[in-house]
């Protein structure tokens, strides 16, 4: 029997194989100014191409993955105990979070603090359960705020030393 979402993530994973491909084409002809003394790897399409060649990977791997589930299997799929409406609710809950970071943190504050803020607050809303004695609850609310701290000093450093790019 098919798993429940096998189809779906099938094709989810050509539709991204597609999207990767065609960015990855295009941050091949993006220029790499080699001719006028430019280092390769400040050609402003080598971000880009990675980030391409990772969602192809993750998209062969969700592939793999669905055929495995069955998602050429013929038949009704097995049924999904985790479709429920918590899982709606746990969706617009993380698309909210991310919408609160793109439209009310970058750009208001330093980078590094919107990035922290976001981050352990996504972690916190996922990770929280109710009844949690004192000792747990510290950690539930220490743990991302240190992970938090640590993500977005990383990637400022990454993007600002390494990559670059000014961050917001």
């Amino acid at each position: 029997m098919r798993k429940p979402f096998a189809r779906a993530d099938l094709v989810t994973a050509a539709a991204l194989l597609a999207f990767a491909a065609a960015v990855l084409e295009e941050a091949w002809r993006m220029p790499r100014f080699t001719e006028t003394g430019g280092d390769v790897f400040t050609a402003p399409g080598i971000v880009p191409g990675f980030y391409a060649v990772v969602i192809g990977l993750l998209a062969l791997a969700l592939a793999v993955r669905a055929l495995g589930d069955g998602a050429l299997r013929r038949g009704p799929a097995e049924p999904d105990p985790e479709a429920t409406p918590q899982s709606l609710r746990r969706m617009f809950m993380a698309a909210g979070l991310g919408l609160v970071f793109i439209v009310g943190l970058v750009g208001a504050m330093p980078f590094w603090l919107a990035a922290t803020l976001y981050i352990a607050a996504f972690i916190i809303v996922f990770e929280w359960r109710p009844g949690l004695s004192a000792a747990a609850r510290a950690r539930t609310l220490i743990a991302p705020v240190v992970i938090g701290l640590a993500t977005g000093f990383a990637v400022t450093v990454v993007f600002e030393k390494i990559f670059l790019v000014q961050l917001p």
